[in-house]
């Protein structure tokens, strides 16, 4: 372990350096890619002074023992000084886990109703409601991207963006197929019926972690339709972009400007093309798949919504809870974005051996 501290700290010093630098302060990308690691670091080097000061500390207490008059004083320091130790120790073990550089990323997601009809597009609905009142709870914003709303209320498809400080590290266990149980308004003999919906969440794409060429992009101007008011729908305004390599396709219609349509689309489209990138790396890195909760792939069933019991249970954890209701009409998911935080970190220090 302190040879991998001293490794960082090196680095951390070498960045300092390097960001002082007239070349690299002229170099918009080379500063944003370097400012990015030094921030990373800083935490793990800012404890690790911490560690080094308590085992100085330690060893001055232990020259005292030897000094009749200064024996209890020493006795009383070291046991401190240890006490101190261990508990950095444990922390420090913990930041020296490997980092995901997303974490503090803002996040696109996409929920889509899925099998259960008209059922699953409310259940979309309510899922979206759902993370409303989470994100309004944590002081982050919303920003509705594309939305196709179904026949009896909730969305067949709706995208948004989430911003905030630090939403992809509570968000990012959300992907995957979310299956609720409860007796449908429309059913008249009270049965429960079983429906679902998929939930993508994707880091947003800052300018220098995709370069997308644009030559690559086919981009189609069309006439918005369903719900979003007069204006939008008597408008070409719509933009939909096709990126011809991968097939992708991306609509936005939300906005009344052509213009700002087509920064959204473009906004997720970079987004989605991240994301798939992402994913290619992490299936050739199979060692980071194994401290995955889940595999973040959308046919994954990751919850069950058993509004009859009141019960919300996550799979992946083996998590329970009779407090559904306060997550759907509260948005209150702390404690079980805690739990997914804590069994991530519990998998990851024991894939790397502590």
């Amino acid at each position: 372990m302190i040879d991998r501290l001293n490794a960082i700290e090196k680095r951390y010093d070498e960045i300092e350096k390097e960001l002082a630098k007239p070349e690299v302060i002229s170099d918009i990308k080379k500063m944003t890619e370097l400012s990015k690691e030094r921030t990373n670091l800083e935490k793990t080097v800012e404890v690790y002074k911490k560690y080094k000061k308590v085992l100085s500390d330690i060893e001055e207490a232990k020259e005292l023992a030897h000094d009749k008059d200064m024996a209890e004083f020493a006795k009383e320091e070291l046991a401190k000084g240890e006490e101190e130790k261990n508990d950095i120790e444990s922390e420090l073990e913990i930041l020296l886990i490997p980092h995901d550089p997303n974490d503090e990323k803002n996040v696109i997601v996409e929920i889509r109703g899925a099998a259960g009809g008209d059922e699953a597009n409310i259940f979309a609905g309510d899922l979206f409601d759902m993370y409303s009142r989470y994100a309004s709870n944590e002081g982050w914003k919303i920003e509705v991207l594309n939305a196709v709303e179904g026949a009896a209320g909730g969305y067949a498809q709706i995208e948004f963006m989430v911003k905030g400080e630090g939403v992809y590290s509570k968000l990012k266990y959300e992907s995957g197929a979310h299956r609720v149980q409860r007796v449908p308004s429309t059913e008249s003999q009270g049965r429960v019926h079983t429906s679902t919906a998929t939930v993508l969440v994707m880091p947003e794409a800052e300018e220098f972690d995709f370069e997308l060429d644009e030559s690559e992009v086919r981009i189609d101007i069309t006439r918005s339709s369903g719900c979003g008011g007069q204006g939008v729908n008597t408008t070409d305004s719509a933009v939909r972009l096709t990126h011809i390599p991968t097939g992708i396709i991306v609509y936005s219609q939300t906005e009344r400007s052509q213009i700002k349509n087509k920064e959204l689309a473009f906004k997720v489209l970079k987004t989605r093309l991240y994301d798939l990138k992402l994913r290619e790396q992490e299936e050739k890195e199979a060692a980071e798949r194994k401290v995955k909760i889940g595999t973040g792939d959308r046919s994954e069933k990751i919850r069950t919504y058993n509004y009859p019991q009141n019960r919300i249970t996550d799979h992946r954890i083996g998590y329970t809870s009779m407090n559904l209701d306060r997550v759907m009409d509260s948005g209150d998911m702390n404690d079980l974005i805690e739990a997914l935080i804590n069994a991530d970190l519990k998998r990851k220090l024991e894939e790397s051996g502590k």
